[in-house]
């Protein structure tokens, strides 16, 4: 089956959603959530680090510190049971997984051992970012028309109208997708051993960039130990973080919090802004989040010149649907 939504069926439908959502005084009387969000940051488990992020309020650390030992996690983790903080996720972050072979079943190691370090962290997952692709043209992000093979996860067109100029994209997308599949399933069984989830997440790396796509490539697995980590202001550039939500839905795994400014006369689409100075409809966040059930942690990655306090005071807002 091919999947195809236009860009004004895709804009439209955004905007009916949203709407009712956005007024003033249904913001401020929003009903109690069923949901409970817990705050972290991301760094390195230190004394000084839990002592300082727990006084400000928060409750959890992802780090990323992923190249160690389970014994030297293991302390970690007792460090962190001293200020009743949790690490929750380890950023591994970047693989090659669409190189040569001798790259690819390196950084194939380097996951395992990520993996057996979260679970000594008493972590339930890590994020993990399959692979990028560079050097060739591709449409502006507010151009994207993806239309792709519901069962392959092929991209056959990119934009409306003519792809030839965007044709070594879509090859290079398609082989991204292939090798990364082909590699995350060779990680699945440590995953099961470790029981801690792969979150993947499409930072920046110019791979399924729109909702439906990243959602069908997640739920090509079929397994409990590959979900999505969903980052809210990676994307908005392509769609807003609410459509993403709707796509991914029980997919997420984790998040984190991030906010973008949309520049649609800019090359890259604008720019990363501290949360609650962007574009991000945070209310409407909150409720998409809610809807779908998550209950778990919220990381703040960005928005490490904002003083600690004031991180978690906007959290605590975002949190609050606010």
């Amino acid at each position: 089956m091919n999947h195809s939504l236009s860009r004004r069926e895709f804009l439209a439908t955004s905007a009916a959603a949203g709407v009712g959502l956005l007024m003033p005084d249904q913001r401020a009387s929003a009903a109690p959530f069923n949901t409970t969000l817990k705050k972290a940051l991301i760094g390195a488990p230190t004394e000084e680090t839990f002592a300082e992020w727990r006084a400000a309020g928060f409750e959890g650390m992802e780090t990323n510190v992923w190249d160690v030992t389970p014994a030297a996690a293991t302390e970690a983790r007792r460090l962190a049971d001293r200020f009743e903080m949790r690490i929750h996720s380890v950023l591994r972050g970047w693989a090659n997984f669409n190189q040569d072979a001798d790259t690819v079943a390196r950084d194939i190691a380097s996951v395992e051992r990520a993996l057996r370090a979260a679970q000594a962290y008493g972590a339930d997952a890590i994020l993990l970012v399959p692979c990028r692709i560079d050097n060739v043209r591709m449409p502006a992000a507010h151009e994207f028309d993806i239309e792709f093979d519901e069962k392959t996860g092929h991209v056959i067109r990119v934009i409306e109208g003519d792809n030839e100029p965007y044709q070594p994209y879509i090859e290079a997308h398609n082989h991204a997708a292939d090798a990364s599949r082909e590699a995350v399933e060779k990680l699945i069984p440590v995953a099961e051993e470790t029981r801690v989830v792969i979150g993947l997440e499409n930072v920046w790396n110019n791979l399924w960039v729109q909702p439906a796509i990243f959602a069908n490539f997640i739920a090509s697995f079929d397994s409990p130990w590959v979900q999505c980590y969903y980052d809210i202001g990676n994307h908005v550039k392509y769609a807003m973080p609410e459509d993403w939500i709707r796509a991914l839905g029980k997919l997420i795994v984790k998040i984190h919090v991030k906010d973008f400014a949309i520049d649609r006369d800019h090359l890259r689409g604008g720019r990363f802004v501290d949360i609650r100075d962007g574009d991000v409809n945070w209310p409407l966040v909150r409720r998409e989040l809610d809807r779908i059930g998550y209950n778990d942690w919220m990381t703040i990655e960005g928005s490490q010149d904002l003083p600690l306090n004031e991180q978690n005071r906007r959290l605590d807002l975002i949190i609050a649907g606010e």
